[in-house]
């Protein structure tokens, strides 16, 4: 599920893709995948292309919040939470520090 999310976002030039695994320390998720876009289109265009390829491969999108705002989405698909934001949201929720007790994914193989 996270490599089918990692690689949709690419495919959509998300910037800065990061994943983190929180197993250990929240009981949201196993893991939280944490991108930027650019602009309202591009952050509405990664988030389309991560529910079509995660439905495609059998993934339920239990909720999706945000989408009307377009600064920051929210993806629920269960044991991974997909977050999409723009640069100015994702500077100011800074959820990487959040969760910095959180162990970072090696995600470079997936990424073209």
């Amino acid at each position: 599920m996270l490599e089918t999310a990692v690689k949709a976002a690419d495919s959509k030039r998300a910037v800065d893709i990061v994943a983190l695994d929180v197993r250990e320390v929240s009981l949201l998720a196993d893991y939280f995948m944490i991108c930027q876009a650019n602009s309202d289109r591009q952050i509405n265009a990664i988030v389309e292309e991560i529910v079509d390829k995660e439905e495609e491969n059998g993934a339920t999108v239990k909720r999706i919040e945000g989408k009307d705002g377009g600064k920051w989405v929210l993806i629920d698909l269960g044991d991974l939470i997909v977050h999409v934001f723009s640069p100015t949201e994702r500077e100011f929720y800074n959820l990487e520090k959040l969760w910095s007790d959180a162990p970072l994914v090696n995600i470079s193989n997936w990424l073209d």
